[in-house]
Parts: structure tokens; C-alpha cells; sequence
């Protein structure tokens, strides 16, 4: 009597659990009902346990364990299916670390496996080795004989399929079997379902908060090193990559640099060159929309230059596009064991990259922004210096002269005369200032050559003992080469480094002057003068500079002492 009750209650509580189910669940599970009441017990708290999980892989992992339970199965595995009918997942159970490392790579769809992937039906046999799609088994892979293997099915959309081998005790999996597994990929289905909805919402709201980050930090101005840093960290962690890399086109324009490295091996990636033409992210970028790759490693489209991307394995890159301009490649990349990429995951990955494109664009226009600001305020002082002060110094002038007349003693006209020609060269050294604040030329380089020459001599006043005098005149930052510039600060940097080393002279004056196409430079110091022994060293590296460019340097000895060094060469504007 007691019995039948514990029966009753049993059978109770069986139909209360079912009833939660779906409808397609719970005519699968009618089907079993037929058979051991604890059998139909354990297939449901195995269906209720996958059920409860939301995290996809731990469902996954979850379904091929009660999988390997409820059939008693040595083995175990869930193969995810992509579109292109590979599997991107391999979710093993019974194999332990050590042994699936020895085996290596894990399995792409062939033989028996792929074979439900192309008749995704329930199959059953006695030995798949003997199967006409059999491939054999991999080095170092368990041997397996039995088999039964079913579809789970998401919407009517094949998922992936469940596998399990060798029957323990040695006997074949029977129809028993087959019903429950099949049942069990109905409720794998239904958990997968939910488990990617909960991911997509999860994903999306990780996406948004990602974005307002991102918008935050590129509202405030940060600094865009720093943004597109937050671009690459916030990918890598929402897609669970290994590596990020943000490669930007290299001025040669044949080649990408990887600007920033994030994640494993970073260090050996930062830095890296790779070419437009036979790379992966070269390839993304000519292609201008996402690019995903199996095996990055040795992805075909990589045809250029030496290995790189050794240990990682599925991959997707990015175009950052921003104005319809393609700035540079954002590429997420995972170990070799990882999950391929998925076009549904990395879908909000595009929009993303754009974050990092829209980012280097406002950084580039905040820097125009900053140099148009300079250059108008260059201009308000030039038009200030020529309006205000040299208007001024002129007028000084012309009052000083007009005063001598009325002076009579010889003294003093000496000296207002010298004022006066203290007036001219003061107007000079004002009028070469304007010129250097009104250069405009795009792409040379922020210190113009009359900027190097201040820094030249201002390096000098230490191991001079005192500040040489320094004038310069003409065009020097617009009508002198580049190449002849670099010569320039090269000499003065010599010329100098002799008067501290040789001269022993307590003052010293540089002078360099463009004018009717020549630059003269002249360094000269009041100290002892050259000897028949004297400073020859470096003087005749600064001859065959001057040489070079088609130009002299001369030695002169002043007729009240020290010496002057005169370099002469011709020049011909940028």
C-alpha cells in the first residue's frame, strides 16, 4: 500500500515539473514515459538543470555531461555548427587536458562528424570506424567503436549535434537511448535559446555602456592615445579576446604599424609592421568591412613578410571608417584552443571601430584647430611689430638724426649717431622675427631652422661660461632646404663646441643671414686665435660640408683679435 502511494506522489511531482515545459518538450518526453521511472526521472532533472544555466558555454558543457550520464556513454562532445557547416566549438567530456593536448587541433566537420552536419538526423552504429565517411582518428586519440550522434535544433535552425561513443560495458546504444538523447537535444535547444538571447541582451548592454564611455571620454577632449587605448581594452574584453591591435596606415603608405597591443603577447606585437598587400589587416582594410579568419596564424590571405600571430588561432578585423576614410584596422584575436568569432557577435564591432576612426578624426582636427590658433596669433604679432614698433623705432630714429645738427660737441654726435644705427639693426632682428611668424608651409616640421639655431646656442652657454650675442635675418624657416638646415645646425653646434674647447675668449657673436639667395653663417669670439698647431680638428669636416652644397667656409683673424669663421652657401627656397 505504501508503495503505491510513494508511486503516486512520484508520478505527481514527474507531471508538475513537466507541466513548466514547452509544449514540444513535453511530447518528447511522453515518448519515454513508457520506460524505467527513474530513467525518466533522471532525463528530467538533466532537461531542468540545463535549463537553469544562462551562460552559453556553461550550458553547453552542461548538456554533453547529462548527455554522457543518461546514456552511459564513456565519451562525450557537443560540436557548435557555423554557417559554413565548420564547427567552431568542441565541447568534449570523458578526454582528460592532457590527452586533448596531445591530440592537438580539434575537429573541423569531417568523417562521421560531419556527416550529421550534412544529414543532420539521428545516427546510430556499432562501429563508426567501419562507416563509409569514417576518416580514422587522429595520433594519440582513445579508441572508439559505438556511436550514437543527433542534431539539437534552435527554431528549426541546426545549432550543432551531440556525439556520444563507446557504450560502457561494451554493448551497442539502443532505441532507448536514441529517444532519450533526442529528448535531450529538444531541452538543449530550448537552454541554447534562451542562454543566446540572455548573451545578445547581456552583449548589448555591454556595447551601450562601452559606447557612452567612449563618447564621454571623446566629448571631454581627452587625449586620443588614451581613447582609442579604452577602444581596444573595452573590444577585447566584451568579445573575450586574447590580443587587441589597432594598426593605422605608416606614411609610406604600403604598409600598417600596430600603434597599440593589448592582451597576450602585447609587447611583441606593439610596433609590428605589416603590409597593406598580404596581411590580414591589410586585407581588411582594402575590403573595407569585417574579415574573419579561422586560424589567423596561417589565414591564406597572409602572403607577406615573416610569421607573426604565433599561438593565436580565430580572429576578426576591422576597418575604423570615419568620413567614408578607412583610418586604420582594429583586429581582435584568440588563442589557438579559443571559439571561432561569429558574425552575430562581432556585428556591433563595426560601429564600434568607428568609435576609434571618429576619435583620430576630432584629434586631428583639434590639432588643425591648435595650429590655426597659432598661426592667427603669429599673425596679430607680426602685424603689431610692423604697425606699432617698427613704425616707432623709425620715428625714434628720425628724431635722433634730425637732433644732431643741434649738438656740438663731437662726443655726443658720436653717440647719437650710434643710437641710430643701434635703431637699424634693432628694426632688422624685428623685421627676420616677422618673417619666422608668418611661416606657413604645410608639413615642415614645428621647429623651423631659426628655432634649432636659438636651441643650438642656448646649448652652448654651459660649456662657453656665457651667452654668445645671436642675430639672424631673411626667410630662414621658408628658403632654406631641409637638407641644408640639418648642415647648418650642424656646423654652428661645431663652431661653438671650438670657441669653448680652443679660443679662451670671454664674448662671442653667431650670425645667419639669407639674403640674394646665399646663407652666410658667421660665429666669431674674441679669444686667442688659431696657431700653426691650433683648433684644426672638425674645421675640415665644416669645408667639406660647405663643399657639398656648392659653398666655402673661411678663417678670419679680426685686426683687434679672436677669429671669425665665415660659412657661405647658395640656397634655393623649398
Amino acid at each position: 500500500m505504501g508503495d503505491g502511494d510513494d508511486t503516486g506522489r512520484y508520478g505527481d511531482d514527474v507531471r508538475r515539473r513537466q507541466d513548466v515545459l514547452p509544449a514540444e518538450l513535453r511530447a518528447q518526453l511522453g515518448a519515454v514515459q513508457h520506460g524505467n521511472p527513474e530513467s525518466v526521472q533522471s532525463l528530467l532533472q538533466a532537461v531542468l538543470s540545463v535549463g537553469r544555466e544562462l551562460d552559453l558555454p556553461q550550458v553547453l558543457r552542461r548538456i554533453v555531461e547529462a548527455a554522457v550520464v543518461l546514456v552511459d556513454a564513456e565519451y562525450g562532445a557537443l560540436g557548435v555548427v557555423e554557417e559554413d557547416t565548420r564547427l567552431s566549438q568542441f565541447v568534449t567530456v570523458g578526454v582528460d587536458p592532457d590527452r586533448a593536448a596531445a591530440i592537438g587541433h580539434l575537429p573541423e566537420g569531417h568523417g562521421i562528424l560531419g556527416e550529421l552536419i550534412r544529414h543532420p538526423r539521428p545516427l546510430r552504429l556499432s562501429d563508426l570506424t567501419s562507416h563509409s565517411a569514417s576518416y580514422g582518428f587522429p595520433p594519440n586519440h582513445p579508441p572508439m567503436h559505438s556511436f550514437l550522434g543527433v542534431p539539437i535544433r534552435v527554431r528549426d535552425n541546426v545549432f550543432g549535434n551531440l556525439y556520444l561513443t563507446e557504450k560502457r560495458g561494451g554493448g551497442d546504444f539502443d532505441d532507448d537511448d536514441e529517444t532519450v538523447l533526442s529528448t535531450l537535444a529538444v531541452a538543449a535547444g530550448v537552454a541554447i535559446e534562451n542562454a543566446r538571447l540572455y548573451e545578445t541582451a547581456r552583449g548589448r548592454q555591454s556595447w551601450l555602456r562601452a559606447n557612452a564611455e567612449v563618447v564621454a571620454d571623446l566629448l571631454s577632449g581627452a587625449d586620443e592615445t588614451q581613447v582609442l587605448r579604452l577602444i581596444v581594452d573595452q573590444a577585447r574584453h566584451i568579445l573575450s579576446a586574447d590580443l587587441g591591435v589597432l594598426a593605422l596606415p605608416d606614411r609610406d603608405g604600403t604598409s600598417l604599424r600596430v600603434a597599440l597591443a593589448a592582451g597576450v603577447d602585447a609587447e611583441a606585437h606593439r610596433g609590428l609592421l605589416l603590409p597593406r598587400r598580404g596581411s590580414f589587416v591589410g586585407a581588411a582594410l582594402h575590403a573595407g568591412k569585417p574579415l574573419i579568419s579561422a586560424d589567423v596564424e596561417h589565414d591564406p590571405r597572409i602572403t607577406a613578410g615573416p610569421p607573426r600571430w604565433g599561438g593565436l588561432g580565430p580572429a576578426v578585423a576591422v576597418p575604423m571608417i570615419a568620413s567614408e576614410e578607412v583610418r586604420g584596422v582594429l583586429l581582435l584575436a584568440r588563442l589557438r584552443s579559443g571559439a571561432l568569432f561569429t558574425p552575430t557577435e562581432t556585428a556591433p564591432l563595426q560601429t564600434f571601430a568607428a568609435q576609434a576612426a571618429l576619435a583620430m578624426e576630432l584629434a586631428e582636427r583639434r590639432r588643425a584647430s591648435e595650429q590655426m590658433t597659432v598661426l592667427e596669433d603669429r599673425d596679430r604679432i607680426a602685424r603689431d611689430l610692423h604697425d606699432l614698433a617698427i613704425q616707432r623705432l623709425f620715428a625714434t630714429g628720425m628724431t635722433l638724426q634730425s637732433v644732431v645738427r643741434f649738438v656740438e660737441h663731437p662726443g655726443a654726435q658720436e653717440r647719437l649717431l650710434r643710437a641710430v644705427d643701434d635703431l637699424d639693426e634693432t628694426i632688422k632682428i624685428i623685421r627676420s622675427t616677422i618673417f619666422g611668424l608668418r611661416v606657413r608651409e604645410a608639413g615642415r616640421s614645428n621647429r623651423g631652422l631659426r628655432g634649432r639655431v636659438t636651441d643650438t646656442v642656448q646649448q652652448a652657454v654651459r660649456p662657453l661660461g656665457f651667452t654668445p650675442a645671436l642675430r639672424m635675418e631673411g626667410l630662414l624657416d621658408t628658403d632654406v632646404p631641409p637638407e641644408t638646415a640639418e648642415h647648418v645646425v650642424a656646423v654652428l653646434a661645431e663652431a661653438l663646441s671650438n670657441v669653448a674647447r680652443h679660443a679662451r675668449a670671454g664674448s662671442a657673436s653667431v650670425s645667419l643671414v639669407v639674403r640674394g639667395g646665399v646663407l652666410t653663417l658667421s660665429v666669431s669670439d674674441d679669444g686667442v686665435g688659431i696657431g700653426a698647431e691650433g683648433r684644426r680638428s672638425g674645421l675640415t669636416n665644416l669645408a667639406k660640408r660647405a663643399h657639398g652644397l656648392g659653398g666655402t667656409m673661411t678663417l678670419e683673424t679680426p685686426g683687434d683679435g679672436g677669429t671669425r669663421l665665415v660659412w657661405t652657401v647658395p640656397v634655393v627656397p623649398a
